[in-house]
């Protein structure tokens, strides 16, 4: 019916920047706070235990991390397509990866602000995922 707001079946995958604050979401730390990596890590293999996904990441975290090399690259160098080439990579790789969290049983805790999106996108890219793997976790998963 046109103008109602009872949910439909497109509002069951809602991107997490849109949902309601869960009740494990108000547990979430402080975006910049010392907490923020062991939070993470407590819930990540809850979060990135669907197999396709666990492959993405596998695939795209590295590409994160080259855009962020190009991305210090284009600064030291002032070259616009190494900034430009950075931004891409960063943003397919985020892309990828928000696609792979949707066959997840365990949709992620919803962000709290535009901080927080690009703290805990960071922390996992740099820390949370590589202690992931290099803890023996991805393999069993």
């Amino acid at each position: 019916m046109r103008g109602s707001l009872a949910p439909t079946m497109a509002s069951a995958h809602r991107s997490q920047f849109v949902q309601a604050a869960s009740p494990r979401a108000r547990h979430a730390p402080r975006m910049l706070s010392p907490e923020l990596f062991s939070w993470q890590r407590r819930g990540y293999g809850g979060a990135h235990a669907h197999r396709t996904n666990l492959l993405v990441h596998a695939l795209t975290v590295p590409v994160f991390v080259s855009g962020i090399a190009l991305e210090a690259l284009a600064i030291v160098s002032l070259d616009w397509r190494a900034a430009l080439a950075g931004a891409l990579a960063m943003t397919l790789a985020m892309l990828a990866q928000g696609r792979g969290h949707r066959l997840e049983a365990r949709a992620p805790a919803p962000f709290r602000s535009p901080l927080d999106v690009v703290a805990r996108i960071f922390a996992e890219q740099l820390v949370t995922f590589p202690r992931f793997v290099l803890s023996g976790d991805f393999a069993r998963a």
